[in-house]
């Protein structure tokens, strides 16, 4: 197996490429639509609340997460100084912060537990603390699916609601999808050296196993999710705003 991309997004090493390729984009993004899908569910969707809360997200997962799990081992192989990947981290989640402290001014206190808890997510996931123990993809469903939805949805006006659950439940459940298809395609990409077989089909015909026609279905799957989450969230929205207020 020739040398390939870490990621299906991933460009090639070096300079403001490997910026592109630590922000996982359209995972990025895909988790970002959890945060909209959540807040669709208030009874009244505020959209300057909803972007305070895309940043915070934004700043916590796509930059200050990504930061902290590509310093821990290079999955992504970027050339990114590690003092700088610190450095990222540290005033990403600043950032984030600040960010829900607007929410807290103008909203609810309670949003300070959002805050403590999803700071401790980021750090405790993908620095691998405590063992691993929080390292795990039922932790990746609920860190990155159930959690962004719920904030995303108590942002709005300080309350949970039955649909605010149902959808965190629901992203939770995507997510956890999105890990059984995306870590045998890491693994590929990352890992192996090698695929060596042969399948046989009952008229005795055969094809050759390789890597890339046993990651070819799954990645298609995940291309396909990153573009249907973000579209499916923006209809959300749209459908959120353009309905009459009871």
């Amino acid at each position: 197996m020739s040398e390939d991309r870490p990621a299906f997004y991933a460009l090639a090493p070096g300079g403001w490429r490997d910026w592109w390729t630590l922000l996982h984009p359209p995972y990025t993004v895909w988790h970002l639509s959890y945060v909209a899908l959540g807040a669709s569910t208030a009874a009244e969707l505020n959209l300057y609340r909803l972007g305070l809360s895309l940043l915070g997200f934004f700043l916590g997962v796509g930059l200050a997460a990504h930061a902290l799990d590509e310093l821990r081992g290079r999955p992504l192989g970027t050339s990114i100084p590690d003092g700088v990947l610190v450095a990222v981290a540290a005033v990403s989640l600043v950032g984030a912060a600040a960010v829900g402290t607007i929410g807290i001014v103008q909203v609810t206190g309670w949003l300070a537990l959002f805050i403590v808890v999803g700071a401790f997510l980021v750090v405790a996931y993908n620095l691998e603390l405590l063992g691993g123990a929080f390292h795990s993809d039922p932790w990746f469903a609920l860190a990155w699916g159930g959690f962004p939805a719920l904030t995303g949805a108590f942002a709005q006006d300080g309350r949970l609601g039955l649909g605010a659950v149902a959808v965190a439940a629901a992203c939770v459940a995507i997510s956890a999808a999105q890990r059984v298809l995306s870590t045998p395609v890491r693994r590929l990409r990352r890992r192996v050296a090698t695929v060596e077989g042969t399948i046989t089909f009952r008229d005795s015909t055969t094809e050759p196993i390789g890597p890339d026609m046993i990651r070819r279905a799954p990645e298609a799957a995940l291309q396909l999710l990153s573009i249907a989450m973000p579209v499916l969230a923006i209809a959300f929205v749209i459908a959120k705003r353009s309905s009459p207020v009871p």
